[in-house]
């Protein structure tokens, strides 16, 4: 069973939707604990896992997003959760799709964060490769690297040490095979821009106003092709917005969970 963080301190009044956040490479689920704590106490079931091998879940050889996406399917039983609302930053977008694709029934929303649809380009599969080849010759301080300069925003790298060093410290405490196996998982990920428009759930798009690698534009894409989907941008925030900026982003989120019709009963009751 994958390991998680999950909470739910609310201790009275109607439980509300449950959260389930999937994380970004090669970081861990404690991405998400400023959304984990505030949420939380908010009422919000919250179940954050780390993908295969990451801060003790279990090791896979090999392994797929449709291989993980039965994974949390089983999680979320094994919890007797029958549907939650999905964050995916990054890798956790890319891994969102692939869920529900396979559970639209047990997506109730999809918020997809910093993160695009399209399969790897030649050119981004061959970076990849090398990615992995560095990895393999250098450690996890390679990844670490390559990967913590494209997170935040250039103030925050100077003004907010505490929070590059927080990002740095949940890479470097995993071992190459485990962040190249999700490399793999990565560079094998279906194309999901064929069922976009297909798409029935609620979704949000979140992403940040200066990130690097998923741009604005990348996200309006995706908003484009997606019916009566939401699109916020947040200011001042790169790749990594929920770390980066957690009061715009948890913002915008509890913006998007109380407009879902489960909330709305809740409220009435």
């Amino acid at each position: 069973m994958l390991t998680y963080l999950q909470a739910n301190t609310a201790k009275s009044g109607v439980e509300k939707r449950a959260i389930l956040f999937l994380h970004a490479f090669p970081l861990s689920a404690a991405m998400w604990q400023p959304q984990i704590e505030v949420f939380g106490k908010a009422g919000y079931t919250i179940i954050a896992p780390n993908s295969f091998g990451i801060d003790g879940s279990p090791k896979k050889e090999e392994w797929t997003f449709t291989d993980y996406a039965h994974e949390l399917a089983s999680l979320l039983d094994s919890l007797k959760i029958e549907n939650a609302t999905v964050v995916g930053l990054s890798m956790g977008g890319y891994q969102a799709f692939e869920f529900y694709r396979l559970y639209p029934g047990k997506t109730a929303s999809l918020v997809l964060c910093d993160t695009r649809a399209e399969a790897d380009a030649p050119a981004a599969r061959s970076a990849r490769e090398d990615f992995i080849r560095a990895v393999t010759e250098n450690g996890a301080g390679e990844a670490a690297g390559r990967m913590i300069p494209n997170y935040f925003t250039p103030d925050t790298y100077i003004m907010r040490p505490d929070l590059v060093a927080q990002a740095e410290a949940m890479i470097i405490r995993q071992s190459p095979a485990v962040i190249n196996g999700a490399m793999r998982a990565i560079m094998a990920r279906s194309d999901a821009t064929s069922f976009l428009s297909a798409i029935t759930c609620p979704v949000l798009i979140l992403n940040g106003e200066e990130d690097k690698l998923t741009t604005k534009e990348t996200a309006e894409s995706i908003h484009g092709r997606i019916p009566c989907s939401q699109l916020r941008l947040l200011a001042e925030a790169g790749h990594i917005s929920n770390m980066e900026q957690p009061e715009a982003f948890n913002r915008a989120l509890l913006d998007h969970l109380i407009t879902l019709p489960d909330f709305q009963a809740a409220q009435k009751s």
